[in-house]
């Protein structure tokens, strides 16, 4: 099988896109110098990769085992290239990772500009969603979760932490004024998850009202099953939810959030991982991203202040 190594990358940009068009703006070809390659490496593997129709693009059975076959022959690629010249290059080329939509909008965006200006050969492919991946059909290379894996075929490094507490608008306190006890949180309008039933039971601080490990039990007048959708239903004065403080905090030095009895609720600390396969942790592209996030997240934690222009602004430091 004499494949070329170009058209594989080329083949899994089409995958990771969806369309031949995407690909071909993406490296500012015409479409039609896309299809050559997608055709030149069908008849290199004596298969038919996609299926194209009026709907979009979908891999065939003989595409699916091929990406995954592709993704080790990049990888094998680049490490090759590490070994013998990782030493001097500047890391490059693209970088896919998988998060949820909250982390995207509020952490990961607002750091582009920073990681691009300190790294200006890398891309970044953003994959958001609330689900947990699989890091090799779906081509990830950074997925950013909470928890450590539970694989052998993964590696985890630990980039951050965060906590959760009780915020709402100033708009919604115009109307309904803030609660003053736990007793008369269960009269206001609460946000609740749909799909993860954890995150509606809130921890309550221990003390002599409460036992040790005791939750409140929400049920919520509005539910959602995206993360950011959350944010933005607490911003918009809809009710009452338990957010990250990592993504509020600054949210509060605008004045657009307001945290909800700080005393009653414990903000227990959660690690956040940056997960990777075995075999790509090495490459200088995923660990420069790693450690230029491990140092955003811990400017976010200290500084929230100074964040508080960032989430609303081009113009990142």
């Amino acid at each position: 099988m004499n494949l070329e190594l170009d058209d594989v990358a080329l083949f899994l940009r089409i995958r990771a896109l969806g369309t031949l068009s995407a690909a071909a703006r993406e490296r500012n070809w015409p479409v039609s110098q896309v299809s050559r390659a997608l055709a030149r490496l069908e008849a290199a593997c004596g298969a038919r990769l996609l299926h194209r129709s009026t709907h979009g693009l979908s891999l065939t059975d003989e595409g699916d085992t091929f990406a995954q076959y592709a993704q080790r022959l990049l990888d094998t690629r680049d490490e090759l290239a590490l070994d013998l010249t990782g030493k001097h290059s500047a890391p490059s080329g693209w970088v896919r990772v998988g998060m949820s939509p909250l982390l995207a909008q509020m952490v990961i965006a607002p750091s582009l500009n920073g990681l691009y200006a300190r790294h200006p050969q890398l891309r970044i492919d953003i994959a958001a969603d609330d689900r947990m991946v699989d890091m090799a059909r779906e081509g990830i290379d950074i997925a950013i979760r909470t928890g450590s894996p539970n694989s052998e075929a993964l590696v985890a490094r630990q980039i951050g932490d965060y906590s959760r507490s009780l915020y709402v608008a100033p708009a919604y306190l115009a109307r309904h004024g803030m609660p003053q006890s736990v007793s008369e949180l269960e009269q206001h309008h609460l946000i609740a998850s749909s799909v993860n039933p954890a995150l509606n039971r809130w921890p309550l601080r221990s003390d002599p009202a409460s036992r040790p490990g005791a939750d409140f039990e929400v049920l919520g007048r509005t539910r959602t099953d995206n993360s950011a959708v959350m944010l933005t239903l607490v911003q918009q004065g809809v009710g009452i939810g338990r957010l990250m403080d990592l993504v509020a905090r600054p949210l509060v030095a605008r004045g657009e959030l307001v945290r909800v009895l700080p005393d009653a609720f414990a903000a227990l600390r959660v690690p956040i991982f940056a997960v990777m396969l075995q075999e790509r942790h090495r490459l200088p592209k995923i660990r420069a991203c790693i450690d230029y996030w491990a140092d955003w997240l811990a400017r976010m934690e200290s500084e929230p202040a100074g964040f508080a222009g960032i989430l609303g602004s081009r113009d990142v430091p």
